[in-house]
């Protein structure tokens, strides 16, 4: 009697076990059917999976090339706006050096003592950085070049800052030289005697006059022609009531034959302001301003030193 095999298999309705009765080669295709069955749907399962997860790993990977996209933008960005900088701090620098040269002209100033060049030995500004390369596959050399520039540029600034504090120097001193110079007329009136050898009204002997003579009405304003300190304000034997004024650089100016002095020995004054009256004390023919211009103790023309 040949075996027979006996199955149940689930099903809907009211009898949920159906039953089934094979012999044995029937009973071992039906296993093998189901195996079959089994197996396709166990490789259609991990296809789908697969393909689940290869799409996945797909948008991953975009979102990461997006965003290392998006970080080569920005860098690129930032190397291209350093690049247009650095361009930008050459110009700059180059305007400044022009100008500097300007100012030593119009000052009547040499060349400076640090040397004529801005950049380097040869003094050529380096050329400015193409910011046209493809920076993803030339930013390494981009990179080296601007740190090149931005090294010769500092250096370049440095050397500009030193030559500005040079020229201020200078020029703050050409400054103090020209406040302490003697500039204008010391007060109005006509010349009545001018510096050099002349006649003494005294004593009718020729003598060198120190000085020049403005004559005017008594009370007249007397005005310093420079700024200074006044180192005597007071009675002087023939030059009558008296101001002196030290400008400083060796320069000194003297005031004689006032009726009345404004400023006490230790003021500081400023050109312009008004130092005296004009008056006929001392040793004077009338009222008169004797007006003195002394360069390291020697008279100088007065008239070289009164430019309105």
């Amino acid at each position: 009697m040949k075996n027979k095999y006996t199955f149940y298999i689930l099903g809907p309705g009211k009898r949920p076990f159906r039953q089934i009765a094979l012999s044995g080669r029937s009973a071992l295709a039906l296993v093998a059917l189901l195996v079959a069955i089994s197996s396709l749907s166990s490789m259609a399962l991990y296809s789908r999976w697969g393909s689940f997860y290869h799409q996945q790993a797909a948008a991953d990977l975009s979102i990461a090339l997006q965003r290392k996209e998006a970080e080569v933008q920005s860098r690129d960005g930032q190397l291209l706006a350093m690049a247009n900088e650095i361009n930008g701090l050459k110009g700059n620098l180059l305007g400044l050096y022009e100008f500097e040269k300007k100012i030593r002209v119009i000052a009547n100033l040499g060349p400076s003592a640090m040397g004529g060049n801005l950049f380097g030995v040869g003094g050529a500004i380096p050329e400015d950085i193409d910011t046209n390369l493809v920076i993803h596959e030339q930013g390494e050399a981009l990179v080296r070049e601007m740190g090149d520039q931005i090294r010769e540029s500092s250096l370049a600034a440095e050397a500009e800052l030193g030559r500005f504090a040079s020229l201020y120097d200078i020029l703050d001193e050409k400054r103090s030289i020209l406040e302490s110079t003697p500039a204008i007329r010391p007060t109005t009136g006509w010349i009545s005697s001018k510096f050099g050898n002349r006649t003494s009204p005294f004593t009718g002997k020729k003598r060198f006059h120190k000085g020049y003579d403005i004559a005017n009405h008594v009370g007249t304003p007397i005005y310093a022609p420079a700024d200074g300190v006044v180192t005597y304000s007071g009675p002087l034997g023939s030059m009558g009531i008296m101001v002196s004024i030290d400008h400083g650089h060796g320069m000194v100016t003297r005031y004689g034959h006032m009726s009345k002095t404004l400023k006490k020995r230790g003021e500081h004054v400023k050109r312009g302001e008004t130092i005296g009256l004009m008056g006929n004390t001392g040793r004077s023919t009338g009222p008169h301003l004797h007006y003195e211009v002394r360069l390291n103790g020697m008279p100088m023309d007065p008239a070289k030193y009164i430019l309105d």
